[in-house]
């Protein structure tokens, strides 16, 4: 223990000596060649620790990086025999020339370079400065896949003030180093590809390298799926569920409504997280697809609900809407009457249209829609008329022959009967034509209410069409984007 103290004491002392001697008649300031027509090589090197944030919307990267630069120094070599061996020291990076190589994509109010660390010196004059940044660089965010998207950020660095003729750059590895990358949960790293570059500026005529590092991003889409895009799916469906809704219920407009106002709410929240610009992403078309479908669909209720409620001063339906929609597409979308199948036959089916025909050529005659009592048959109106006539007719011819109480047997024999008849061919014209306008009433509102169930019946044939038509545009449009993704 002993010896190992006094050598590390020795070693001690021959840093402190070497730091001496390297430091007298040394500046920093200047470019550390011994012939200024030659050019500093530096070798650079990055290393990806973390991505801390994507700002899509100020399109800025913020990524923690290792930077190590390495280069040789002409003036801090040594004769590693004259100190007792001693190879490599460490000492304050602000001792010794550094290059100054920045982010040149930098969006970064603070101007401030790598922290001052150490640097690693060595005998041959190599020195090696590894030192921690905290990168916020510009990045070109390009959002019409998202959340399916892939981004490419770009890091360039090169010396600010040294052109190639003085510093040129060399490329450590043909790549980032990912070997120490901590996962990010929204982004996925796939590489770090490096490319050289050399560029002549306008305002000179001297070349000036750059190595650029192209981090290639891939987004988690599994929290935005979750979180955006199957609530707008689930929301989508409940569009063509307005057109089943009865429409006595009174909530078809508010459902589509309420359905339009809760998507406006997830793609204000995907605007506010977006960049603005001309490229739209996937899930705001979708959105915006979804909230124009809701929009006529909702236009289309409230048709078929003037519809629904079309009275007795509405027009009788058309003939080639009671062939076309009534006849035909409500066995096609099975729309049927109460107690009323596929499988009922025609002739059992009850009319919609006052008196229709039956099979056998007669009238078939109409419950009454509001209540259920069956009207009184016309013909006894008829029979009934038909004995007060035949009464009055043999009172009459008695009466004229003077001889009521010689009537025959079984007739006008009994005073009670004569009044009677009497009295009932008195009533006999204001009777009929009682019975006529009561009959007359039914009819106009059996014909009235027969009307109005066909034009119900219309709008109810309607809705069931868009509705199946919403669900395969739903549908439709939710494979087409899903599709679309990368």
């Amino acid at each position: 223990m002993l010896f190992l103290e006094v050598g590390h004491s020795a070693q001690g002392e021959y840093a402190r000596k070497l730091l001496n001697d390297l430091m007298e008649n040394y500046s920093n300031a200047l470019r550390p060649v011994e012939d200024t027509d030659k050019a500093l090589n530096v070798t650079l090197q990055i290393t990806l620790s973390q991505i801390k944030d994507m700002d899509e919307r100020n399109q800025v990267l913020i990524a923690y990086l290792w930077i190590r630069q390495t280069w040789h120094d002409a003036y801090l070599k040594w004769d590693k025999e004259a100190y007792d061996g001693l190879e490599v020291i460490r000492i304050p990076s602000n001792l010794v020339w550094r290059p100054d190589i920045v982010l040149y994509n930098k969006a970064d109010d603070d101007f401030s370079g790598p922290v001052d660390t150490n640097v690693v010196l060595r005998y041959n004059g190599e020195i090696t400065w590894d030192s921690p940044a905290i990168t916020k660089s510009s990045c070109v965010v390009d959002v019409s896949y998202f959340p399916f998207d892939n981004q490419q950020c770009n890091l360039t660095f090169g010396s600010w003030t040294y052109n190639g003729n003085q510093v040129d750059i060399a490329m450590g590895l043909d790549s980032g180093d990912l070997s120490d990358f901590v996962e990010n949960v929204e982004w996925e790293c796939h590489g770090m590809p490096a490319t050289k570059n050399v560029i002549m500026y306008g305002c000179c005529s001297d070349p000036y390298p750059d190595i650029t590092y192209t981090v290639l991003l891939k987004r988690r889409s599994s929290f935005y799926i979750f979180n955006l895009l199957i609530p707008c799916v689930m929301i989508s469906f409940l569009a063509p569920l307005g057109f089943y809704l009865p429409a006595d219920s009174g909530e078809k407009v508010s459902l589509g409504v309420t359905v339009l106002l809760a998507l406006t709410v997830f793609q204000l929240m995907v605007a506010e997280s977006m960049p603005p610009s001309e490229n739209v992403p996937l899930i705001g078309k979708y959105y915006i697809a979804t909230m124009t479908m809701i929009t006529a669909s909702t236009a289309l209720t409230i048709f078929i609900m003037n519809i629904h409620f079309c009275g007795a001063e509405a027009k009788p339906v058309p003939q080639w809407a009671k062939v076309i929609i009534i006849d035909y597409m409500s066995k096609i979308f099975f729309v049927y009457e109460v107690g009323e199948n596929c499988t009922t036959p025609q002739s059992e089916k009850s009319p919609l249209y006052a008196d229709e025909p039956h099979a056998n050529g007669k009238l078939r005659k109409h419950r009454h829609l509001n209540d259920g009592h069956q009207p009184r048959h016309h013909g006894n109106c008829e029979k009934q008329s038909h004995a007060l006539s035949q009464a009055c007719k043999k009172f009459e011819s008695f009466k004229s022959m003077g001889d009521l109480n010689g009537c025959p047997k079984g007739e006008l024999c009994c005073p009670e009967k004569v009044a009677t008849y009497a009295c009932a061919c008195g009533h006999h014209d204001k009777l009929v034509r009682n019975v006529e306008y009561i009959a007359n009433c039914f009819r106009e509102q059996r014909a009235t209410c027969a009307k109005g169930a066909e034009w119900k019946k219309v709008a109810k044939v309607m809705d069931r069409f868009f509705m199946w038509i919403f669900f395969i545009m739903v549908f439709l449009m939710s494979i087409l984007i899903i599709g679309k993704a990368p």
